[in-house]
């Protein structure tokens, strides 16, 4: 099988690594690369990692060419402007893969308050198929449009989704303590972003009113059955890559018992997932252990009433390009590992 691929918005953090991954992908051949460019370049002018890996040109948006071209498209574009895109490709019969949230959130007026525009495609949101693997891969096999998570979600998801599932844990306290390298915020200038500001310090932002809690409040209320409101607090730490969080989850009077019974709670949830490692009791994961992977690893303790989890990932890898190959992977019914081990 030969998937013929085109990826929109290469000059960020994120198309880098989806056309890194994609080059070694043994069924996908890169038809197009397109970015808002002023003219044609070679994309190793952009990134001069892929000299002598491909002649590959990077061009203008070009939706027609795309929708000629390429069996599935991945838009790897700011929030806000996959919506001026996915209509017009969903329309020529294409797969799209959005990392964007513009189809992440069922409540269109919920995205309006969070992303601060008007949903130009709202008759398409509630067909996007929420990309997370591990809970979704049913749905997502004959998606169109699949909304891949947002990072910060993925890891929160993953760490808390077992004992959500099976409605172990007080709904009413979800802390969920985050942590994110710079690439997080994408490659556009910021101040807050520069490197003499990140390093040798350490700050939260955005508390409470990050524009993911309500991703990850929809995607747990929908897992556990009830409305869930998680307290969110991100922070940015002076390193380039991966996402740390700690959650820390009140449980249910008779649930799980200690330790070794929520670990073996979450092995047995999640035994048949290529990237999720449980690691044993009193071992946790850190950044080194995932950054450059696809795997989520997740440590775990009970203490008294409260059950810790820590979630770790690689932010642009399962926290963005190597989870939308993860999916391209599932939509195509190929290995799910598939030029991500």
């Amino acid at each position: 099988m030969v998937i013929r691929v085109g990826i929109v918005g290469v000059t960020g953090y994120t198309g880098e690594a989806l056309i890194d991954i994609l080059l070694r992908h043994p069924n996908a051949v890169i038809m197009n690369l397109f970015s808002r460019v002023e003219k044609p370049c070679a994309v190793s002018d952009i990134w001069p990692k892929f000299k002598n890996r491909t002649r590959l040109m990077c061009e203008k948006i070009d939706i027609k060419k795309m929708s000629q071209d390429c069996d599935v498209v991945f838009l790897s574009l700011p929030h806000t402007v996959s919506m001026d895109i996915v209509p017009f490709l969903l329309k020529n019969g294409k797969t799209v893969i959005d990392l964007s949230a513009d189809y992440r959130l069922k409540n269109v007026k919920t995205y309006e308050s969070f992303y601060k525009v008007k949903h130009k495609d709202a008759g398409n949101v509630g067909k996007a198929v929420y990309g997370l693997s591990e809970l979704y891969r049913n749905k997502i096999k004959d998606a169109k449009l699949v909304a891949n998570p947002g990072c910060y979600p993925t890891a929160a998801i993953l760490g808390i989704s077992p004992l959500v599932a099976l409605n172990l844990i007080d709904p009413e306290h979800v802390i969920i303590d985050a942590k994110s390298g710079t690439t997080g915020a994408g490659k556009k200038a910021s101040e807050d972003f520069l490197a003499s500001e990140v390093n040798e310090d350490f700050r939260a932002y955005k508390v409470n009113v990050h524009q993911h809690i309500p991703e990850i409040n929809q995607e747990l209320s929908r897992l556990g059955g009830e409305k869930i409101n998680v307290t969110f607090v991100p922070h940015v730490l002076p390193v380039n890559r991966g996402i740390l969080e700690t959650v820390y989850l009140k449980k249910l009077k008779g649930s799980v018992k200690d330790t070794a019974a929520v670990i073996k709670l979450y092995k047995k949830f999640y035994k048949n997932e290529p990237f999720i490692r449980i690691r044993e009791e009193g071992v946790f994961p850190r950044l080194k252990d995932v950054v450059g992977t696809n795997f989520c690893d997740i440590g775990l303790r009970v203490s008294g009433d409260t059950v810790i989890a820590v979630a770790v990932i690689d932010n642009l890898l399962k926290g963005a390009a190597g989870q939308a190959v993860q999916n391209m992977n599932i939509i195509f019914r190929l290995p799910e590992y598939t030029a991500l081990l």
